[in-house]
């Protein structure tokens, strides 16, 4: 009966496993991030490319507040002028949506924003992308929208910030968790090409 056993055993470790189940096998309970085929954790940076440390990544955040902020400050006294009112809400929307659209629209279509490529970072899409998609930025930069909450988006914002700041210090990655919300977006040293 032993025999049989060891037999019947031997049997069934000489079969090769399904290529399905091969890419399945992971360690522990880590299932693969979405763009990274092979499963490795931690994910790796796109070829050729270092992640971007928090502090770069910081002066090309206030690199661009700068911008943001000049931007909204001409759009609303302009405004402001001509309706002749003094709109605090409206202006903490707007403020949130142009912040929102300016990171959205320059990640997804050049793969920097002014402050990243001024510090040396560009932002590359999952899986080694040139750049992130319309959705993926999107999906990095929503908490750029929190200002909208009234009463307390300001204090909901500066928690985000903080969370996310703390998340890029403690990731072996260097990504924040706004990164991988987006399906494993990378901010790396070097820009995407000059344009």
């Amino acid at each position: 009966m032993n025999a049989v056993f060891r037999q019947d055993l031997s049997d069934v470790t000489r079969q090769p496993l399904p290529a399905a189940r091969k890419r399945l096998m992971t360690t522990g309970d880590f299932n693969p991030a979405p763009g990274d085929p092979g499963g490795a954790y931690p994910p790796r940076p796109p070829a050729g490319a270092e992640p971007a440390t928090l502090s770069l990544r910081f002066a090309a955040r206030v690199i661009d507040g700068f911008v943001v902020i000049t931007l909204a400050i001409i759009l609303a006294v302009w405004v402001m002028s001509a309706a002749g009112r003094n709109y605090g809400y409206a202006a903490a929307v707007f403020f949130s949506l142009l912040t929102f659209v300016y990171f959205v629209a320059f990640e997804s279509t050049r793969g920097w924003t002014p402050g990243k490529k001024l510090v040396g970072l560009s932002v590359r899409g999952p899986g080694g992308a040139p750049k992130p998609t319309v959705r993926q930025s999107a999906r990095r930069n929503a908490f750029t929208l929190l200002n909208i909450v009234p009463y307390v988006g300001g204090l909901l914002a500066l928690t985000a910030y903080m969370l996310i700041a703390s998340t890029i210090g403690s990731s072996p990655t260097l990504q924040g968790r706004h990164d991988r919300w987006a399906g494993g977006t990378w901010v790396v040293k070097g820009s995407r090409r000059a344009d």
